[in-house]
C-alpha cells in the first residue's frame, strides 16, 4: 500500500528510537563494569550479582508491567520507561555503596521490562497496520543502540574518566531520544485490534497463559540467552579457551555483533519469503550446530565462524517470537517480553556459574544446547500466518 509509507516511515523511525534508547541504555552502565567495580570495591562473585539484579527486576515486575500496558498504553509507558531510564543511570552513577546499587540495577530492570514490553507492542501494531515486516528491522537497531553505547563510553574516556559525566551525557541523549520518538508512536486508539488484541472476556483479569505462549516463553529466554551470553562471555572464550592474544579477544563481539545486525537487516525480507517458522527453525539450528561444531575444533578461527554462525542463526529469533506473542494477546506479549529481558539480562551471569563449576567450555556448550532448545520450541509455536500474496515494498516506491 504506496499511500501509507509516509505513515509507516514515521512510526518506524518513531520505534526504531525506542529499541536504540533500550540497547544504548543497557550498553552504556555494562561498559563501566569495571568502573563500578573498582568504585564499589567489588568482587567477581558480588559483579555477577549486580548484573543478575537487573534479571530479576524485570522478572518480578511481570505482573507490574502487564497492569501499566493495559492501564497506560504502549505508547506512554514506552515514553514514560525511556525517560526513567535516564534516571536510572544517573542514579547508577552516584550509587554510594553496594547495597544501593543492586537496588538501583534491580529497578533499571524494572523499567527495562517496561520498555521492551512497550516498544515491541509498538513495533507488533506497525506490522499489523501497515501490514509489512519491519521487527527485524527494529531489532538490528536495538544492536546498533548498544553499539552506539560503546563507541560513546570510548570517547568520553578520552576526555575524563568520571562516571558521573559519562552516565549524564548517555541520560541526556536517552531523552532526546524519548522526545524523537513521541511523534511518531501510535496512540493506542490507532493500535489494530489484530496487533495487541483485547482479551475476549474480563479483560482487566490475568488468567493462565496457554500452551502456545509457555512454548513462546521458553523460545524466548533461551534465545536471549544465547544473545546475551555470546555478547558477554565471546572475548573471554577466545582468550582463554582459543588461546587468542589480547588484541584479537574483543573482535568476538564484533563478529557476533556485526553479523546480527546484518542478519536483521535482511531478516524481514526473509520473513516474507520463507515463513516466521522457517527462519526461527533454521536459524537456531544453525547457531547451535555451528557452535558445536567450533567448539569440537577448537582454535581462533573455528570460533570466530561459529560465532558467525550465531550471529546470523539467532538474529531473527526474537523478532518473530515477539509477532507471534503479540498476536496471542497483551497478556501473552507481556509475558514473552519479561522472559525475554530476563534471558537477556540473566543468562550472562548463569553462564558464568557453570563456567565457574566447571569450565568456559562447557558454559559455551549450553549457549549452543539452547539454541537447539529453540528450535524445538519453534515446531511447537503458532505462528502467525504468511500474508498471501504480499511482498516488501521497496524503499523508494512512489506516493499514490
Amino acid at each position: 500500500m504506496p499511500s501509507s509509507l509516509p505513515s509507516f516511515r514515521r512510526g518506524q523511525f518513531a520505534t526504531a528510537a525506542l529499541f536504540c534508547a533500550l540497547g544504548f541504555q543497557y550498553a552504556t552502565w555494562a561498559s563501566r563494569i569495571p568502573a563500578l567495580k573498582s568504585g564499589l570495591g567489588l568482587n567477581a562473585a558480588e559483579v555477577g550479582f549486580l548484573l543478575m539484579a537487573a534479571g530479576v527486576g524485570s522478572c518480578v515486575a511481570f505482573p507490574l508491567v502487564a497492569l501499566l500496558m493495559r492501564r497506560l498504553g504502549s505508547r506512554l509507558l514506552a515514553l514514560t520507561s525511556t525517560t526513567a531510564l535516564a534516571v536510572v543511570l544517573l542514579a547508577l552513577a552516584v550509587a554510594p555503596n553496594y547495597p544501593v546499587a543492586l537496588l538501583v540495577v534491580c529497578v533499571d530492570g524494572v523499567f527495562v521490562g517496561c520498555l521492551n514490553t512497550a516498544m515491541n507492542a509498538q513495533g507488533a501494531a506497525l506490522e499489523a497496520r501497515h501490514e509489512r515486516h519491519t521487527m527485524a528491522k527494529l531489532h538490528a537497531v536495538f544492536s546498533g543502540g548498544s553499539f552506539l553505547a560503546g563507541v560513546l563510553a570510548s570517547a568520553v574516556h578520552l576526555v575524563t574518566s568520571s562516571l558521573t559525566a559519562h552516565f549524564a551525557v548517555a541520560a541526556v541523549l536517552l531523552v532526546l531520544l524519548a522526545a524523537g520518538a513521541s511523534t511518531g508512536l501510535l496512540a493506542e486508539t490507532e493500535e489494530p485490534a489484530a496487533a495487541v488484541p483485547a482479551e475476549p472476556a474480563r479483560p482487566r483479569r490475568w488468567s493462565l497463559p496457554t500452551a502456545a505462549v509457555w512454548w513462546m516463553c521458553c523460545a524466548m529466554v533461551f534465545g536471549t540467552i544465547v544473545e546475551g551470553a555470546m555478547n558477554d562471555w565471546s572475548a573471554l572464550y577466545l582468550k582463554d579457551v582459543a588461546d587468542a592474544s589480547e588484541q584479537v579477544a574483543p573482535l568476538g563481539i564484533v563478529v557476533v555483533s556485526g553479523v546480527m545486525v546484518l542478519a536483521r537487516l535482511r531478516a524481514d525480507n526473509w520473513r516474507e519469503r520463507w515463513g516466521d517458522r522457517r527462519v526461527v527453525l533454521a536459524g537456531s539450528t544453525l547457531a547451535g550446530s555451528g557452535l558445536a561444531l567450533a567448539l569440537v575444533a577448537g582454535g581462533t578461527w573455528p570460533a570466530f565462524l561459529g560465532f558467525a554462525c550465531v550471529g546470523l542463526g539467532v538474529a531473527a529469533v526474537t523478532p518473530c517470537v515477539y509477532v507471534a506473542a503479540a498476536q496471542q494477546g497483551g497478556n501473552a506479549l507481556t509475558l514473552v517480553a519479561a522472559m525475554g529481558t530476563t534471558g537477556l539480562l540473566a543468562g550472562p551471569p548463569l553462564i558464568g556459574f557453570v563456567a565457574g563449576a566447571g569450565s568456559l567450555l562447557w558454559g559455551f556448550a549450553c549457549v549452543a544446547g539452547a539454541a537447539y532448545v529453540v528450535a524445538l520450541c519453534s515446531t511447537r509455536i503458532q505462528w502467525p500466518a504468511p500474508k498471501a500474496g504480499t511482498a516488501p515494498v521497496p524503499e523508494n516506491a512512489p506516493a499514490a
